[in-house]
């Protein structure tokens, strides 16, 4: 059985630390090839081919709404499984997809979010208690910079996506 002694182990195992998006992280791969960001980001500038990160979510530290300039593919490790919320543009609402392991159910070990997709996510819990938490990964290509990343104010958004103000509720708390 998985516990909050369990989560509080994997927090010190792998020697996480709070993310400013939410959720505990710790960078795990960073390539050493190099490449010229093209057309996608349009800055032209040398990045990291790949980067990777361990990241745990708990229900009341989740995944807030943001955007970086490179896809990032989600990876289920362990715990709960996790709702993945994408803004879509076009419609002013918003797409969902579960990341976990009950692949036979519809979920997904694996997903990719496109570069710049407003994102954020969030453990699954039918009730929400101190033990429930999600261990999952991320690798970023281009690498990961926190001068790409860009966190959601939740005003604006709320204006750019009327249709998904439920889930920019939920996953903008503690933003303006």
């Amino acid at each position: 059985m998985m516990n909050s002694t369990t989560k509080e182990k994997i927090i010190e195992k792998y020697e996480l630390i709070p993310h400013p998006e939410g959720g505990y992280y710790k960078e795990s791969f960073r390539s050493d090839v190099k490449v010229q960001v093209g057309s996608s980001s349009g800055d032209g500038k040398i990045r990291t081919a790949s980067t990777a990160i361990y990241f745990l979510m708990t229900p009341e530290s989740v995944s807030r709404l943001h955007k970086i300039k490179s896809d990032e593919v989600w990876h289920f490790y362990l715990g709960t499984s996790i709702t993945v919320v994408e803004l879509d543009e076009k419609t002013g609402g918003y797409k969902t997809t579960i990341v976990g392991p009950n692949v036979l159910d519809g979920e997904f070990v694996q997903y990719t979010v496109k570069a710049g997709t407003w994102f954020g996510s969030f453990p699954n819990t039918l009730t929400v208690n101190e033990d429930s938490f999600s261990f999952v990964g991320c690798t970023v290509s281009p690498g990961f910079e926190f001068e790409d990343f860009e966190l959601g104010s939740r005003g604006r958004l709320a204006e750019q996506f009327p249709e998904a103000i439920e889930m920019i509720d939920k996953l903008t708390v503690g933003l303006p």
